[in-house]
């Protein structure tokens, strides 16, 4: 036998997890599917995911890559994990890739949706899974807005980690807001984004649907490079990761 590359496709509640990547004495995703690779070999194998989702942020379909030398098929390692895996974690495909295949240098874009809702009744099923907004936005507003978000931008002023060191230039090449009985859905498509991007612009947007200020205005946001300037980070609980490019 020889060691081959895994690619896998996982989805997940983020409820209850301290985001993507591996910390000690936390709860995390990473952590959570490591420790099963370690039920199942007796050692330590990394698994490498297409991104570093926060904490409470959910995804759809998160990819990831680890290296196994095993006898098992990808349908059985898929159902391994199943069986070990907590109820709120879940691989949905297993299978042999490149051994050049990296899970987060080979992605090429990434889309997210963030769920807000303004509807008269509590959403008590998706309660986990919306912002659940005391107001009703402006969505028109919003998509004005939107459009001086969209394009290849430094978007500094979207980062929420301060002591970042490198460019924050970023391509989002699709923004679309869509209201649906109550529920807002705001989905951005992008070759990357910033540590805490989507929910910084986000509400940023939510301010601009709220009339705090006119939709041209997140044009000198962007321009201003600060993060202060730009609107609250709205709740991870709205947000999921839904697809990965390659």
């Amino acid at each position: 036998m020889s060691e081959k590359n895994y690619k896998m496709t996982i989805c997940y509640d983020g409820t209850r997890y301290y985001g993507w990547e591996h910390q000690p004495d936390r709860d995390t995703i990473q952590g959570k599917l490591e420790n099963v690779l370690k039920g199942m070999t007796g050692s330590e194998i990394e698994v490498t995911g297409a991104g570093r989702t926060d904490a409470g942020v959910h995804a759809r379909e998160m990819v990831a890559n680890f290296h196994l030398d095993t006898r098992r098929s990808p349908e059985q390692i898929r159902d391994y994990f199943n069986r070990y895996l907590p109820e709120d974690i879940a691989v949905l495909e297993v299978r042999e890739a490149a051994e050049q295949f990296h899970a987060r240098y080979k992605a090429v874009g990434k889309t997210y949706r963030y769920t807000c809702y303004d509807g008269p009744v509590k959403p008590v099923f998706d309660r986990k899974y919306v912002n659940v907004l005391d107001f009703s936005p402006d969505i028109e507003a919003m998509r004005q807005a939107a459009a001086y978000l969209t394009g290849k931008h430094d978007y500094k002023s979207f980062c929420g980690n301060s002591r970042f060191k490198k460019s924050s230039v970023r391509v989002v090449d699709a923004i679309t807001i869509d209201k649906k009985r109550g529920y807002i859905y705001m989905t951005f498509h992008g070759t990357g984004f910033l540590q805490n991007m989507v929910r910084i612009l986000v509400g940023t947007l939510l301010e601009v649907g709220k009339g705090s200020y006119p939709p041209e205005h997140v044009k000198e946001i962007l321009e201003a490079l600060d993060r202060s300037v730009a609107g609250p980070t709205a709740p991870a609980c709205g947000l999921c990761l839904m697809k990965v490019d390659y």
